[in-house]
């Protein structure tokens, strides 16, 4: 039963229904604040970490972080006392922040993907759209975007009010007036839906794209250049980036997706069949939203992981080995010893002839370990560096013996 307390309307629930909430609440406050703190911290510390690409990231930590301290001690409080206490002001306020923060995620979200569809579907208009200026640009665009959506119910295009177990707020879905659902629908779909859509749209071309390319270097097989192998490992890497955004942007859509159906449900006249719980639970799911993202970074992201474990001393477990990022030295020198076997044996007959066998360490450019955040491939060059000094070594032993048996003949 729901009783009018002039700005809001009290609900009669079980007490241990707030201390549940509130418990909820006080884990996701304090995971997220922690967990955004420290992706900003890592990034702040690390110079490697800070590239275009990674500056979205940095805004989403921000993005959850202020979500999280603005949002989750104010709804504790409230859970404890089972009921808003903050007077219609702090509402306002309180529902500003969540809408601004909350909008900003899934726009920087949006961003994130065709930062990421740019590089790989069109490399070289890339090349010219990727800059620190740039992507300050459209960091700048997305928070104004942001705020002309939350300032519009300050402004009477719909309203903040308290909803759920009258513990938190949020905009205006319930009420059936045409300002509100105007809001509620335009809100939907040019926040959540049309995002999601483009979203939908870029990955599905980068990964026909990554499809594509694949499938060309197979066709060329080893007459595969050195310099298409290397375009290859390159949009593997943008690729690798897009995979972390891409369960970033899976899991903040699984936690807003159940919000998104309850105001969607009030909006088409069956707000009657919601109760407070239905209404609090995608509140609460939706808020968490902002603790997932340091813990997908501390599984995938290798860079993120070990500056944390380097200073954050109890952190130091996330350290792991470094991995061997070159491949089979010995194969590709068995071969190339080969192949220098065969030059030497041919310049005693007839000048330098090229030798096929030498192929064989052009295509070691396909197996080159990938830094997935790093924004940077670990190319093979000492294994050039290699084989040019072992190529002049060779050359000069044979050109030295060449004229030391031209002087005993004479």
């Amino acid at each position: 039963m729901d009783v009018d307390r002039g700005f809001y309307r009290q609900v009669d629930v079980q007490d241990h229904a707030h201390y549940i909430v509130a418990f909820f609440v006080l884990v996701i406050g304090t995971v997220g604040v922690s967990g955004n703190a420290l992706v900003m911290y890592a990034f702040f510390c690390n110079k490697k970490l800070r590239t275009p690409p990674n500056y979205f990231i940095m805004n989403l930590a921000i993005s959850d972080f202020l979500m999280a301290i603005t949002q989750s001690p104010i709804f504790f409080v409230n859970s404890l006392y089972k009921g808003w206490i903050f007077g219609e002001t702090g509402c306002k306020m309180y529902a500003f922040c969540g809408a601004l923060f909350g909008i900003t995620s899934m726009i920087n979200l949006l961003a994130i993907s065709l930062d990421r569809y740019i590089v790989i579907t069109k490399p070289l208009q890339a090349i010219r759209w990727t800059s620190k200026r740039r992507t300050c640009l459209i960091i700048a665009l997305v928070w104004l975007y942001s705020l002309a959506w939350s300032l519009a119910p300050l402004l009477g295009w719909s309203s903040y009010i308290p909803e759920g177990l009258m513990t938190s707020c949020t905009w205006d879905y319930v009420t059936s007036t045409p300002a509100n659902k105007s809001y509620t629908l335009m809100l939907c779909c040019f926040v959540f839906f049309i995002p999601l859509g483009i979203i939908s749209y870029c990955y599905l071309c980068m990964f026909l794209a990554i499809r594509q390319a694949s499938r060309d270097v197979e066709k060329l097989g080893s007459q595969v250049r050195k310099s298409t192998l290397i375009q290859q490992q390159s949009i593997k890497t943008e690729w690798k980036l897009a995979k972390i955004a891409f369960v970033v942007i899976i899991v903040f859509v699984l936690s807003w997706s159940p919000y998104a159906c309850v105001t969607l449900i009030a909006w088409a006249g069956y707000a009657s069949l919601l109760n407070p719980y239905s209404k609090a639970v995608p509140a609460v799911i939706a808020k968490a939203s902002a603790i997932y993202n340091p813990f997908i970074y501390a599984i995938i992201h290798s860079k993120y992981r070990d500056t944390l474990a380097e200073k954050v001393p109890c952190l130091h477990f996330l350290s792991q080995a470094p991995k061997r990022d070159c491949i089979s030295v010995s194969h590709s020198e068995s071969s190339f010893r080969d192949s220098m076997l065969s030059r030497q044996s041919s310049i005693s007959k007839t000048k330098f002839h090229r030798v096929s066998s030498m192929s064989t360490t052009d295509t070691l450019w396909s197996d080159v370990e990938l830094d997935p955040m790093g924004h940077c491939l670990r190319s093979s060059y000492s294994l050039g560096t290699l084989r040019d000094k072992e190529y002049n070594s060779l050359a000069k032993q044979t050109k030295g013996k060449r004229s030391h048996s031209q002087e005993q003949v004479r």
